[in-house]
């Protein structure tokens, strides 16, 4: 048995396989650490690298000690050059050997261990217990991945990848321009010699014959251990080629009243919650494409800036928002080629009797194309505690409640402060357990 030990150095010479080990120790800490970070910084800094810091005690080994209950005793370590068993160590002096300094109020204490986390290592445990539903569609418009496939034959490779019927095909061919003796003109020079040697009395003739066929015999067998049978010159290998394979894309619908009742506090809300679902569909899809569409009593789709930024006048009528979104999808995003997300962020008020029209719209088109529509409704803290329980709320949130219930992939959530964010968006995207009832 061979035990191979890769010693390759990564970037800065770090083990890889090491810091993966140590990452999983102290796995609990860094949990910790990065669920605190992301609730401290802003949402544009959340797919940067952390510094994180684990405490001392969460590094600590099992080790065998002496059992301290076996009696006292007395040792001299090897490798002491100054004392002998029975000398007495006098105190260092104040100053010296690292005395002079504060201790600590609670007994011994260490430093806490300080490391960097990468960017995608930050990403990796943030995202860990999140998962996208459904991702089943494949876009066939987008080339982004790349497969082997088959594109002729090479003179080098891998064993396992030799072309047998090409190789042998070479080799007959090499031979037979070489002339190499067979195994049948072998056999008969042996056929013959053998007669001629079975001759009891052979005549001179008989003689210089057997003579010859020996030579000739030797001759053919050296000729074919000069001309191999399969010389590295015939070996073929089967050569693949990188081409490119279709891969999965996905648009972002980012739906938001812009009126007066939605202010900057408003605003700011819903900007966090679609950068960060941007970020999470950006894990997933290696394209993604992102279409603003705001809304007052009319609708239209504008660049980010003018989304966030812009102030309107108006009154609110969500269904246009809902129409647009529609108008989009059937211009540009068939459903056979993108997977469709749409996010849509309010503070519940519209038009009176609007709102039978945007549930219409979202069980007879909008639902059956998307793969997922989240819908947050952002309240102050007063309004959040008057509307506590999923069947209170704003004429908008009770009309959509029915859509929940049609729809297992449309989820709805109130937030009223930024710290709301990050428990609203694990809720809407949680893991499915396995073996869940």
């Amino acid at each position: 048995m061979a035990n191979f030990i890769d010693r390759r150095l990564n970037p800065k010479d770090k083990s890889l396989g090491n810091r993966r080990r140590f990452l999983k120790r102290v796995r609990k800490h860094i949990k910790k650490a990065v669920d605190a970070s992301v609730r401290e910084r802003g949402i544009s800094d959340v797919d940067q690298g952390e510094r994180i810091s684990v405490p001392a005690e969460g590094l600590s080994e099992p080790v065998f000690r002496r059992a301290s209950d076996v009696g006292h005793r007395d040792y001299v370590f090897k490798g002491n050059k100054e004392y002998r068993s029975g000398d007495r160590i006098a105190k260092p002096e104040q100053g010296g050997g690292g005395a002079g300094k504060e201790g600590s109020d609670s007994g011994e204490g260490e430093d806490d261990f300080v490391f960097a986390l990468s960017r995608e290592e930050f990403l990796d445990i943030f995202f860990e217990d999140l998962e996208l539903p459904d991702l089943i569609k494949q876009s066939m418009k987008e080339v982004q991945t790349f497969r082997p496939q088959r594109a002729g034959y090479s003179v080098s490779g891998a064993p396992n990848n030799i072309n047998v019927a090409r190789t042998m095909r070479n080799a007959l061919g090499r031979r037979l321009a070489l002339r190499r003796p067979n195994q049948q003109e072998v056999r008969d020079l042996q056929e013959r010699i053998f007669k001629l040697e079975a001759v009891s009395s052979p005549t001179a003739k008989q003689k210089r014959e057997l003579k010859n066929l020996h030579d000739e015999l030797e001759e053919v067998l050296r000729r074919q251990k000069v001309i191999a049978y399969i010389d590295p010159l015939d070996v073929r290998y089967n050569y693949f080629q990188q081409q490119p394979q279709p891969n999965a894309n996905a648009v972002m619908f980012c739906l938001m009243d812009t009126s007066a009742s939605m202010g900057e506090r408003e605003k700011d809300l819903a900007k966090r919650f679609f950068v960060l679902l941007h970020l999470f569909l950006k894990r997933r899809y290696d394209r993604i494409d992102v279409v603003f569409i705001r809304h007052t009593h009319n609708a239209q789709e504008v660049d980010e800036e003018a989304f966030f930024y812009s102030r309107e006048t108006g009154g609110t009528v969500v269904s246009t928002a809902l129409r647009e979104m529609m108008k989009v999808i059937e211009a540009r995003y068939p459903p056979s080629e993108w997977n469709i997300y749409a996010a849509q962020a309010s503070d519940g008020e519209n038009f009176a009797g609007d709102t039978d029209t945007c549930v219409d719209l979202l069980n007879s088109e909008v639902m059956r194309l998307c793969q997922y529509f989240a819908y947050i409704e952002i309240l102050d803290e007063a309004e959040l505690k008057l509307f506590q329980g999923e069947e209170n709320g704003m004429e908008l949130w009770r009309g959509y409640r029915r859509v929940k219930e049609e729809w297992p992939n449309f989820a709805m959530k109130r937030i009223a402060s930024p710290a709301d964010i990050y428990p609203v968006f694990r809720q809407l995207f949680a893991k499915k357990m396995s073996g869940a009832a």
